[in-house]
């Protein structure tokens, strides 16, 4: 019943997030009075994703570092500095903006990235390595990224993002690693499969009371959010055609062009819409959350247009 019920929540992925905005925007009186429950929500997110990992995969994937370099590139010195450019041309003079966009981009990768890549037969283990070791380093990475960026215009609790980061993600992934680890795989397989389909109901849990918290700023339709959404939506779509262009001229096979196209373009929205909500005030979050009302359908496009380019070159190649 778990599998059937983890194959029909993959199938309206795309369409989840949006959804669970929507829930979040209509039952925003009392949604918002959970607020309290979504780190540690977001703790057992991370941990279920985190039980496929172990080291010994992580040391095979070090042993080629250029791909995961390549995607450290992209997800914390390229987008970031899109996010800060994009947020100082269109929003000049707005630091919470600014601000928002800034960490829209300098969040680590999604974890639901596995998802697809996995859908569409990409790296398995290059996508945990990067997950693992971009999770690790958020700590360090997200804080460093805003103060560079937007610190000297924004107050920065730096350690209350580290300290929320460490809970939230760090610990729960090292804690799933070493089950791994010590269970040589069987948590794997025994709890992954159990687990799969609650990660993606914790997944619209999160989104919708994290939307509800921001809720006063959504309803209120003008002209700056629908530029917010469009700007966060273009500058989204920009990630994965970086990882595309990036594992196409360093003429990597298909696996790892799938991972690094959806590990370069999703971002672990739900931890950026916690951090917001938690570190600064409710306009920083809505890049986030505008960013939340596409990500699964840009993957799912990116998804489409991959498996379509390599059928197409795989009958191209037979026909040879």
């Amino acid at each position: 019943m778990l599998n059937r019920l983890n194959k029909t929540l993959e199938k309206v992925l795309p369409f989840l997030t949006p959804a669970a905005i929507v829930v979040g925007l209509l039952c925003a009186s009392w949604l918002h009075s959970l607020s309290f429950l979504v780190q540690w929500i977001f703790a057992v997110m991370t941990f279920a994703g985190s039980i496929g990992s172990n080291f010994k995969d992580l040391r095979k994937v070090m042993m080629h570092p250029l791909p995961i370099i390549a995607t450290f590139v992209i997800l914390h010195l390229l987008m970031p500095l899109l996010g800060w450019g994009a947020g100082s041309l269109f929003f000049p003079g707005d630091d919470l903006t600014q601000t928002g966009f800034v960490l829209l981009f300098a969040i680590p990768t999604g974890v639901v990235s596995l998802v697809w890549v996995t859908i569409y037969g990409g790296n398995v283990a290059l996508t945990l390595a990067l997950i693992l070791l971009d999770t690790l380093l958020s700590p360090f990475i997200v804080p460093l990224s805003l103060s560079l960026m937007v610190g000297a215009k924004v107050q920065l609790d730096s350690w209350g993002l580290m300290q929320g980061l460490f809970w939230m993600v760090v610990l729960p992934s090292i804690i799933g690693m070493l089950l791994n680890q010590y269970t040589k795989g069987r948590i794997k397989t025994v709890w992954g499969p159990r687990l799969a389909p609650f990660t993606k109901i914790g997944l619209f849990v999160v989104v919708s009371i994290n939307s509800s918290v921001v809720a006063p700023y959504l309803k209120q339709v003008n002209f700056k959010l629908v530029t917010i959404i469009i700007v966060a939506l273009v500058c989204a779509a920009v990630g994965y055609v970086l990882g595309w262009v990036a594992s196409r001229m360093m003429g990597w096979e298909r696996d790892v062009t799938v991972a690094l196209t959806f590990n370069s373009g999703m971002r672990n929205l739900s931890a950026g819409a916690v951090l917001a909500i938690s570190f600064f005030p409710p306009p920083v979050a809505l890049p986030v959350i505008a960013g939340m009302l596409f990500q699964q359908l840009l993957a799912a496009a990116y998804g489409v247009n991959l498996e379509k380019k390599y059928r197409v070159k795989s009958q191209t190649n037979q026909a040879a």
